[in-house]
Order: C-alpha cells, then sequence, then structure tokens
C-alpha cells in the first residue's frame, strides 16, 4: 500500500531536482556574451524611443481578456460537438441532455457579452462621462 504513496513521493522529489538542475546546466552552457544592443528595448528592428517603461493602455487588456474567454468557449464546443452525433445514436438517448447543456453554456457566456458590451468595454473610444449635478444647485450661490 506505501509503494504508491512511495513511487509518487519519489516522483515529486525528482521533479523538484530537476528544475534547478536544468538551470544550473543551463547556465554554465549557454554563451554570455552582454552588449548594449541586446539589453536595449525591442521595438522591431527600429532604434528604440524613450523609456521602455510606458504607460500601457488597459483597453488592450480588457480585450485580450475577453478575447480569451471567447476563445475558451470554442475550444470547451468542439470536443462536445465532434462527439455530439455519437451521444444522439447512442441508445441511452443522451442527446437532449446534451444538447440543453450545450445551450445553458452558450447563454451564460451570452449574458457575459452582453454585460461587457453594456460596460463599454468593447468601445475602443470611450466617452467622458458627466457628472450629474442636482438641480436644486446650479453654482449660482457660489458668488
Amino acid at each position: 500500500m506505501y509503494t504508491q504513496f512511495t513511487t509518487i513521493l519519489l516522483f515529486l522529489i525528482i521533479g523538484a531536482c530537476m528544475v534547478p538542475l536544468i538551470l544550473l546546466v543551463g547556465r554554465y552552457l549557454r554563451p554570455a556574451n552582454p552588449d548594449p544592443k541586446k539589453l536595449s528595448t525591442y521595438e522591431c528592428g527600429e532604434l528604440p524611443k524613450g523609456n521602455s517603461w510606458v504607460q500601457f493602455n488597459l483597453r488592450f487588456y480588457v480585450i485580450a481578456i475577453l478575447f480569451l474567454i471567447f476563445d475558451v468557449e470554442i475550444a470547451f464546443m468542439f470536443p462536445v460537438a465532434v462527439t455530439f452525433r455519437q451521444w444522439v445514436t447512442s441508445s441511452q438517448a443522451k442527446g437532449v441532455l446534451i444538447f440543453s447543456e450545450i445551450i445553458l453554456f452558450i447563454a451564460i457566456l451570452l449574458i457575459g457579452f452582453v454585460y461587457a458590451w453594456t460596460k463599454g468595454d468593447f468601445e475602443w473610444i470611450k466617452g467622458l462621462q458627466k457628472k450629474q449635478i442636482d438641480p436644486r444647485f446650479r453654482g449660482d450661490d457660489l458668488k
């Protein structure tokens, strides 16, 4: 019984030792030729302009995350769609159950899509929101 746990423990120890060993071997085998050109910021072969620490627009991040979410949706649905025919033709008749699960999965993702759309995350240029001003206060009292 304990031989199974021993095998797992031995596997974990060997795996934990391999990472530092490979990094150490790589340190001694790779060439080390520091050069200012190698240490500069890479800008598609052009000479770098300015500092490399530039403020990054968060819209790129939001669009990338939304793309990944909907891309993973396709990655999850493709195997189900490929094997859907087998489930429909099987003797257990799981086709309706599987189809309803796919529809539920798409509905959950569509709710997220509609939420991101109404929030304005798909708009590249967002307009400034005007602050709501209380109609009783017009600023005339500050004179």
